[in-house]
């Protein structure tokens, strides 16, 4: 029994090496064959490897309906498919409206509509077809989204259309959705993580009391002020077709058009007739300002390790629009900066190269945390830094921060300015490999653009940024006012007036403090 498997292994490592192999290498004793790793396999064909241009083979096809309605298509193989509906409209344009009624939208979609009784006969109705379905919205945008076979993609829109133009919005669907609301900003102000908040703080300071600075989550104020009637005068007003992308990704474009004409074309929705007289056209306002909330987070953690008390600040001036040809610059002015948290920082074969460690969390060891965040819309946008340090270091914290603003005029070198460079379109086409964010990244595109710049378009966009365009663009943004926002133990902030002081200066130095006692 055992010689006869002695000849099995003997005889199958000639099948896989091949005879000459064998006899060469093979050290006898019947032990494995002593192969060299350090050389190719004799008689072993050359390996033939795809080739990768880094183009798109399909550009993004578009239809405009009769109604105005656009459908826009990416061919990618694959038997699943990404299709949704892309709404103009989110929190920037509440002025005439309850702050919150996008929050609401976002909670109350796929519920009950005119086809479907409730959320889980629509759950059921995916399920046949391996789908799943999904509600984001932003300040400019809101997003539905269903992830499904492609065999099913009739299915698919009819239940978007549905989603989207019949919601029943019934009184307990509304209560429900005051409820998850309520807790929603309650879990806000209690986790963690203060970004989300000191997102809206900062937005709220930059663009005071106008389009992205309104809200993005319903004031706890408004939650009882929200009722059927106020979405479905909001709605009217909003979810028109004009206003509306179908984006699919993963199935042919023709078939879309078919659905979006089948479905979405001459439908009625369930507010009526709607009208465009409401719609807010209002142009962001950029006015700089700062935004505080005391608070004690000395308590703030989770599991056996505590995490200690922070201040956080964050400080941001007005970048562009992603219309603009300085978005590029700005992009990758962004990956310049970069940055993260204090456990990323240092150590050997990290990597951190960006100027936020080098200079900061790598130098300064109470650093907890400093990002850099690139915020952008079809009228402005805001580039900002995000910093975390024991309250006890707030003033030092908050002059570094202001010293690498400053820093941002001088040129960046030139391997830190490929480095940039290199990254930032690694970034872009490794998420361009999940099919749902290529969806949104057609979707978003056309309803901003009406048309879509491919990858490589975009990587050689990134590829002509040049130090002199980085000077140039940061030099513009140092010339507006700074919006601060500030959570936590702030006993020992700097005033607004001498952090406005501190990014006017030669050195980012903040006013010296005089004592008298």
């Amino acid at each position: 029994m055992a010689a006869h498997m002695s000849r099995c292994r003997t005889w199958s490592r000639v099948q896989r090496f091949g005879m000459a192999a064998y006899r060469k290498y093979s050290s006898g004793g019947g032990g494995y064959p002593n192969i060299s790793l350090s050389s190719p396999l004799p008689g072993i064909p050359k390996p033939v490897f795809a080739s990768v241009d880094g183009q798109e083979k399909y550009e993004t096809r578009i239809t405009t309906l009769e109604n105005g309605l656009k459908v826009a298509s990416q061919d990618k193989f694959g038997q699943f498919c990404t299709v949704g509906i892309l709404v103009n409209s989110g929190s920037r344009h509440e002025a005439k409206y309850t702050s919150g009624i996008a929050h609401f939208l976002e909670k109350l979609a796929f519920s009950s509509t005119a086809q479907y009784g409730s959320k889980d006969e629509i759950l059921l109705a995916l399920e046949k077809h391996g789908g799943i379905c999904d509600c984001q919205t932003s300040r400019d945008t809101t997003l539905y989204a269903v992830s499904a076979e492609v065999k099913g993609l009739d299915t698919v829109v009819s239940l978007l259309s549905d989603a989207v133009l019949q919601p029943r919005l019934l009184d307990e669907e509304i209560s429900m959705t005051k409820m998850a609301v309520r807790f929603e900003l309650q879990d806000l102000s209690m986790r963690p993580d203060p970004e989300p908040l000191l997102t809206e703080m900062i937005h709220a300071a930059a663009y005071r009391g106008n389009t992205v600075g309104l809200p993005r989550f319903c004031p706890m104020d408004n939650v009882d002020k929200i009722d059927k009637k106020v979405l479905h005068r909001y709605l009217a007003s909003y979810y028109r077709p004009e206003r509306m992308v179908l984006a699919g990704v993963g199935i042919e474009h023709e078939q879309l058009v078919e659905c979006a004409r089948k479905y979405l074309l001459g439908v009625k929705p369930v507010w009526g007739e709607t009208t465009a007289a409401d719609v807010d056209l209002s142009v962001a306002q950029y006015t700089g300002g700062i935004v505080k909330m005391e608070k004690d987070m000395s308590d703030v953690s989770l599991g056996p390790t505590p995490i200690p008390e922070l201040t956080h600040i964050m400080i941001g001036l007005e970048s562009c629009s992603f219309l603009e040809e300085d978005f590029i610059p700005f992009a990758v002015l962004n990956m310049i900066m970069g940055g993260g948290g204090s456990f990323s920082a240092g150590g050997p074969g990290k990597g951190m190269y960006t100027r936020l460690y080098l200079n900061v969390l790598n130098r300064y060891h109470w650093m907890f945390n400093a990002t850099s965040y690139h915020h952008s819309y079809e009228d402005t946008g805001l580039l900002c830094i995000h910093a975390s340090a024991n309250p006890r270091q707030v003033r030092e914290m908050v002059e570094i921060i202001t010293q690498e603003f400053i820093q941002m005029e001088g040129k960046p070198g030139e391997m830190e300015l490929e480095r940039a460079k290199t990254q930032l379109k690694s970034m872009l086409m490794m998420n361009l490999e999940s099919r749902p964010i290529i969806f949104e990244d057609v979707g978003r595109q056309v309803l901003s653009t009406g048309k879509r710049k491919l990858p490589h378009e975009l990587c050689a966009l990134i590829s002509d940024v040049k130090a002199s365009d980085i000077k140039r663009v940061t030099t513009k943004m140092m010339r507006s006012k700074p919006a601060v926002a500030a959570l936590g133990d702030l006993a020992g902030l700097p005033s607004y007036e001498h952090i406005q002081a501190a990014l006017s200066s030669k050195d980012g130095r903040l006013p010296l403090k005089y004592h008298l006692f």
